[in-house]
């Protein structure tokens, strides 16, 4: 069996000057998490935020890139990089975790082709094409729907993803946006990360109709482990809570990552953030089985969002918990072969 998540922010979290050879407290994510988990590969997202203008978003992902780069090449021997399926099992075989690349907005391509094949070049397999507000490709689910869809040239770069084999991942999408890139695609399309709207009805979440939709496509949807994604309760208990308001302590964080001071602020939110009832592996496992129920076995995988949420579902509070996902599926009578295909062959497959 091959366990992948296909999303997790690290590169962000190395920028912020985590060091992912070692193992971490109040770290989601690193290396020695991945290897006590049993994960075998990762897609890590270079996650560009959307107040960046088309040139700095352009230069921060490539500032991604190095960063990541650098920190693969320093746990040789832990991990290696892979673009192919192939690449992934190899590595298995050799007791490597592989690393896998994401871009995630795609507002860091410009209008610019040649930074796409930059990106591919550089290992880049998914382009999630925007993020949190609309941007020259097409409409997110929180924008203004300034295109209805796709932008004349986020059509062109659906069709050039297709041509050189880079997968359009519509997590962050509107459903608008969503329906016309599996009108372009010629290929299967993914959703990297999200949960079912039918569950909780979170924007980013997938209503049934798309669910279908992109299984029809071929494609593979991932389930996170959000508590924002997987319940509507828990928002409200977060709202309620009050500390959606101290968001500006994760800020001032990221703007110097070297004070520890700052630092300490941020991980004491995150521990207030995680005294917070929240849904558990149960109700994770929940969403992936009514995805399971809409879009078929061979279309679901598992998108956990580690590194880019501020806190996790109950029980999986870091990447060395995560095979738990799977023993609940075993647990609710699904066989070996079925629990293979959710843990990471379906998208194997697509690469």
């Amino acid at each position: 069996m091959i366990l992948l998540d296909s999303h997790c922010d690290a590169p962000s979290q190395m920028l912020r000057l985590r060091d992912y050879c070692k193992d971490n407290p109040h770290a989601q994510v690193d290396f020695p998490k991945m290897k006590r988990g049993g994960v075998d590969a990762s897609f890590f997202a270079l996650y560009i935020p959307a107040s960046l203008g088309p040139k700095e978003a352009s230069e921060y992902a490539f500032k991604l890139l190095d960063e990541t780069d650098r920190q693969v090449a320093a746990a040789t021997g832990t991990v290696a990089y892979a673009t192919t399926a192939e690449e992934v099992k190899e590595n298995q075989r050799k007791g490597l975790i592989s690393i896998l690349l994401g871009l995630e907005n795609a507002s860091a391509i410009q209008h610019d082709m040649e930074l796409l094949h930059e990106f591919y070049k550089r290992g880049v397999r998914y382009v999630t094409l925007t993020h949190s507000a609309d941007n020259q490709i097409c409409d997110s689910c929180t924008g203004r729907g300034t295109w209805g869809g796709l932008s004349p040239f986020g059509r062109d770069l659906v069709r050039e993803m297709n041509r050189i084999g880079m997968l359009v991942d519509v997590a962050h999408c509107a459903d608008s946006t969503i329906r016309e890139v599996l009108e372009v695609s010629d290929s299967p399309v993914v959703y990297t990360h999200g949960c079912c709207r039918a569950l909780a009805s979170h924007k980013r979440n997938l209503s049934d109709e798309l669910l279908r939709s992109i299984a029809r496509s071929g494609g593979v949807v991932g389930m996170s482990i959000y508590p924002c994604f997987l319940s509507d309760d828990f928002c409200t208990t977060l709202e309620n809570s009050g500390l959606l308001k101290k968001s500006k302590v994760e800020e001032a964080f990221i703007q110097d990552p070297a004070s520890e001071k700052k630092r300490a602020a941020w991980e004491k939110l995150q521990d207030s953030l995680a005294a917070l009832p929240r849904p558990g592996v149960s109700l994770v496992v929940d969403h992936i089985e009514h995805a399971i129920d809409v879009c078929g076995i061979e279309h679901v995988g598992i998108g956990t969002d580690y590194d880019g949420i501020e806190v996790t579902a109950a029980g999986l509070e870091d990447i060395s918990r995560l095979g738990l996902t799977l023993d609940v599926l075993h647990g609710r009578g699904y066989r070996n072969s079925e629990v293979e295909l959710v843990a990471g062959e379906n998208f194997l497959r697509l690469l």
